[in-house]
C-alpha cells in the first residue's frame, strides 16, 4: 500500500473555508478514484497561517496515477487554490506502508 502526502498553508482566517473547499474538491476525488483506500485532512495553526496536509492511502502507485495523472509526484491543484494558498508544495511524497 502507498501513502501519499501533500502540504500547503492558508491565512489563518481562511482555514475553515479551505477545509470546506477541500471537502468539495480534492478529498471526494481522492475517494472516488479506484484503488483509493481513504483520504484525510490534517491541520495545525502556525502563527498567522494554518498548515494543511492531505493524507491518502492507495493500493499501488498505478492507482495514484488514476488520480494524479502520469507523473504521480506532481501535486494536483484546483481552480480556487490560488485564492487560498499562501504556501504549497508542488510535489507530493509517497511512502510504502509497511505495517
Amino acid at each position: 500500500m502507498i501513502a501519499r502526502t501533500w502540504r500547503g498553508a492558508v491565512r489563518r482566517e481562511d482555514a475553515d473555508r479551505y477545509v470546506e473547499y477541500l471537502q468539495r474538491t480534492g478529498i471526494p476525488e481522492y475517494r472516488a478514484t479506484p484503488g483509493n483506500r481513504g483520504a484525510w485532512i490534517l491541520r495545525r495553526d502556525e502563527g498567522d497561517t494554518t498548515e494543511f496536509v492531505t493524507l491518502s492511502f492507495w493500493d499501488s502507485l498505478e492507482a495514484v496515477e488514476g488520480f494524479a495523472g502520469p507523473d504521480p509526484t506532481r501535486a494536483v491543484f484546483y481552480p480556487e487554490d490560488d485564492s487560498f494558498l499562501v504556501e504549497r508544495d508542488l510535489e507530493v511524497a509517497h511512502y510504502e506502508l509497511i505495517d
